[in-house]
């Protein structure tokens, strides 16, 4: 059983999945002190009911809402949200940091100047077994982050939390990757050492490579592999995305692909003003309108595409 934001559904009733999209990434704190003058909460939820509407009409059944701590995570919202849809949400935990974490997490765990149990393993069990933030909303699975910077100190207290929790509970972990410098193979080996079932990591935004040997290294190592990012311009060509998907599937590597957008129908990071203007198909219809189609003319058969979209997201939610 997988937990959604309306109740626990199978696996098999998940359907086409996007796995790794964002409803409203914010900042508590400037959002309090610094609002974003596109910011209209009415306006943003009719906006979000339309593009879910819109993808149910595309045949998407579920998405998986990666906006966790670090990028204003409100389950609440997106829960009044999943009750006005027929798409079903997955929520997520996890802390999103590619550097440093809150200064309250220097000073509080085990070791640590307030000797008290590891709050992130804390947060992310009772996301996991209980609910978020005192609903009965449970996360699907884990969200951690590395970058450039690579594995630094707080970034691998984040990542030991996940592998415990994911040991205890078996839900899945998906990164955020930097492909620019193989970011995820040391996010692989931090796991792995960790005693995390690669097999069920997402080695996140794996499709913004252009390096062959680097994408079948991480698949080698059993995990999937994020192309997830179709429509983000600023960070690779749907072209090059598109060119490399098409060399894995010919080396066999159907089993281990997930597509989705890394979209947001609101992010005060890159609000909407700007996407229009720099990344005009970044959007979470992106690739039923675009890009599968474009997929199908160079050979992709249906039974293919149910692979990609409704199968593999299915095992990496449930392992089965």
């Amino acid at each position: 059983m997988v937990p959604t934001l309306t109740g626990e559904v199978t696996g098999a009733q998940l359907g086409t999945t996007l796995v790794h999209e964002h409803l409203f990434v914010g900042d508590p704190q400037l959002d309090l002190d610094l609002p974003h003058p596109e910011w209209d909460s009415e306006a943003v939820m009719a906006e979000a009911e339309r593009q879910l509407q819109g993808l149910a009409e595309l045949g998407v059944e579920t998405i998986v809402d990666l906006t966790v701590p670090g990028l204003g995570r409100d389950v609440r919202r997106v829960a009044e949200l999943a009750r006005r849809t027929s798409v079903r949400i997955l929520a997520a935990t996890g802390w999103y940091t590619s550097t440093v974490l809150p200064h309250f997490f220097h000073l509080n765990g085990p070791g640590r100047l307030v000797q008290v149990p590891d709050p992130l393993l804390r947060l992310f069990l009772g996301d996991i077994q209980d609910g978020i933030a005192g609903t009965k909303v449970r996360a699907a699975l884990i969200k951690v982050c590395s970058d450039k910077a690579g594995i630094t100190e707080d970034v691998a207290q984040v990542f030991t939390a996940a592998a415990e929790a994911h040991r205890i509970t078996g839900v899945p972990i998906t990164t955020h990757s930097d492909p620019s410098s193989r970011g995820g193979l040391e996010q692989q080996r931090l796991l792995g050492s960790l005693g995390v079932d690669l097999s069920r990591v997402v080695i996140g935004h794996s499709g913004d490579s252009t390096e062959l040997g680097y994408l079948q290294e991480l698949a080698q190592a059993g995990s999937f592999l994020g192309f997830d990012r179709f429509g983000m311009a600023h960070t690779g060509s749907d072209e090059d995305r598109i060119t490399m998907l098409l060399k894995l599937l010919e080396f066999g590597l159907e089993d281990q692909l997930l597509l989705s957008h890394d979209a947001a129908v609101f992010s005060r990071i890159t609000p909407p003003s700007w996407r229009a203007v720099h990344a005009p198909h970044w959007r979470m219809d992106h690739l039923h309108r675009r890009i599968l189609p474009r997929l199908r003319t160079q050979g992709l058969d249906p039974a293919l595409e149910h692979r990609l979209m409704v199968e593999n997201p299915r095992r990496m939610l449930t392992g089965a």
